[in-house]
């Protein structure tokens, strides 16, 4: 156990000292970390309870996503009983189903059929308990309903949360922050952390819009003001200009082009007027029928939709044929870049509302460093001051390899760009006390062999040996719990679960390495008869 070949040490050596390094950065401005390759600006990043920032918890509207799949089986019920050529009448979504009257009583059985098909086993363990998406039934008279079970809105409200997951995402990493977290919490929440950002306004005016875009045809046959008394059509509905002083449109609801077909979209200025616009270009499928409707339509006005409110409404002068244009509407310079970022991160599949909103001052964040600071400068202390005066000599080699091991865990940090938040310091400290222990284990076996009758090289290296399954046992049962800490845990709770895990993995390391290395050299050049411990 004590004999190192030049290799080995030399490999030990190497790899803690590079280990270290990768935590140098961090002592270094952050101007001056810029400047350097970008393989070496790998550093620690202060999470929310150490630099400050905004908090905010969403909550995905659950009504919401219930109305949009009543409306989706009504417009599957009316493509369904159309291409099957069924006189029907009466199609409507109500609170918690959907209905439609079969007007030939010969038809019914086919129409149950066929719209049976529109219902499909929900996945995971709901689809092993026999659970479907929808429920048809025949409630007699020619009434067919389909009702939509509370396990299907459920799933569709899972489903809505990892969507708007992605997408909430997306729109804050292109406000340029640093770092964010984003995660669930719970069932239908969504926790986002941004460290650094002290004014949320622009990040919830972000965050708080849908941002759900269409492309439809102004509906001219009807004046607006007519179809504000109820004169409107069952395809057409009323929405109001986006912009101050609100102006009534009467607008189909059959969409022509929708934002999911988009593929990027980007600020700008109109060259001949100067005024900021969202220039905008759609895929192949969004230009081919982007081209398709304008060529139909020349002469015609037609309405860009964003979140039920037009935001212009222009007239068709020719078809747009290369599958992209531009969207003007007394835009801001801000503003045409936050509809920028909205388009190109997606729509939202449900509202995202905002039940609690908390900001944290730099002031609170710089006193928690400088508290976690103290905790952390007196807990080494007290550790160096106990193994000096329990271990003297072997207490030296403890501490040194107790230091590098702290340096270690900064360095595997630094390295995976890992958020610092004040239970991770704990973690850190706490890691401090493992990484004592293992050695305390491994001095305490070397005195248990002193005394049952080796000389001191013999104990030495029977100490390392039998100390070996013991701290093995403890590290790998603490390295569980930290696992489980992690997977189950949120925020707070999983960084002080890395910080722990790296933390032991580097205890091993230099215990059984470091620490041993250390150990070996020292006999190696005094041939020691005794053993100062």
């Amino acid at each position: 156990m004590l004999y190192f070949t030049r290799w080995k040490a030399l490999a030990i050596i190497l790899t803690a000292l590079a280990v270290c390094l990768c935590a140098v950065p961090n002592f270094f401005p952050e101007h001056t970390v810029k400047t350097w390759p970008k393989w070496a600006q790998r550093h620690l990043v202060l999470g929310l309870d150490l630099q400050g920032g905004s908090h905010i918890l969403l909550e995905v509207d659950s009504n919401s996503v219930k109305k949009d799949k009543l409306d989706q089986v009504r417009d599957d019920v009316r493509r369904i009983l159309r291409e099957a050529k069924i006189v029907y009448t009466g199609l409507a979504a109500r609170a918690d189903y959907a209905e439609v009257r079969i007007s030939k009583d010969a038809e019914i059985p086919t129409a149950l059929t066929k719209l049976r098909e529109l219902s499909q086993p929900l996945g995971g363990l709901l689809g092993a308990n026999g659970q479907r998406s929808l429920e048809v039934s025949d409630a007699g008279g020619g009434l067919i309903r389909l009702t939509v079970p509370p396990a299907a809105i459920a799933d569709r409200v899972r489903q809505s949360v990892e969507q708007s997951i992605q997408i909430v995402e997306r729109r804050v990493n292109e406000l340029g922050t640093v770092e964010p977290l984003i995660q669930r919490q719970g069932t239908d929440r969504i926790l986002v952390q941004v460290p650094g950002l002290q004014d949320p306004t622009r990040l919830k005016e972000l965050l708080g819009k849908t941002a759900k875009l269409d492309f439809r045809m102004v509906d001219s046959t009807v004046p607006p003001e007519q179809a504000m008394r109820g004169g409107v059509s069952a395809d057409s509905e009323v929405l109001m200009s986006s912009q101050s002083p609100k102006t009534p449109y009467v607008i189909k609801k059959s969409v022509l082009v929708s934002g999911a077909d988009l593929t990027d979209a980007q600020p700008g200025f109109d060259q001949r007027s100067g005024e900021p616009i969202v220039s905008f270009r759609f895929n192949t499928s969004g230009a081919r029928k982007f081209a398709r409707a304008t060529t139909d339509n020349v002469g015609q006005p037609f309405a860009i939709v964003l979140d039920n409110e037009v935001i212009s409404a222009p007239v068709i002068r020719e078809p747009i044929i290369g599958g992209s244009g531009q969207i003007s509407g007394s835009f801001t310079v801000q503003g045409a870049n936050d509809l920028s970022i909205l388009l190109r991160a997606g729509a939202l599949p449900a509202p995202l509302t905002i039940i609690e909103e908390r900001t944290v001052g730099p002031g609170l964040g710089q006193d928690s460093i400088e508290k976690g600071e103290l905790a952390a400068y007196v807990g080494s202390i007290l550790v160096i001051v106990f193994m000096l005066l329990t271990y003297r000599l072997f207490g030296v080699f403890a501490n040194i390899a107790v230091a590098i091991n702290v340096a270690m865990i900064f360095g595997v940090l630094s390295l995976l760009n890992a958020t610092l938040t004040l239970p991770g310091i704990a973690g850190i400290v706490l890691t401090v006390g493992i990484a004592v222990d293992s050695n305390v284990l491994i001095y305490e076996r070397i005195r248990e062999e002193i005394r049952g009758g080796r000389n001191a090289i013999s104990a030495i290296d029977a100490g390392f040996k039998r100390a070996l399954s013991t701290i093995l046992d403890s590290n790998i049962t603490t390295f569980i719990a930290a696992a489980v800490l992690f997977y189950i845990g949120t925020g707070p709770v999983r960084g002080f679960a890395v910080t722990l895990g790296i933390g032991i993995i580097t205890t091993v390391f230099t215990a059984f390495t470091l620490t041993r290395l250390i150990v070996a050299a020292w006999v190696r050049w005094k041939r020691p008869h005794s053993v100062p411990i």
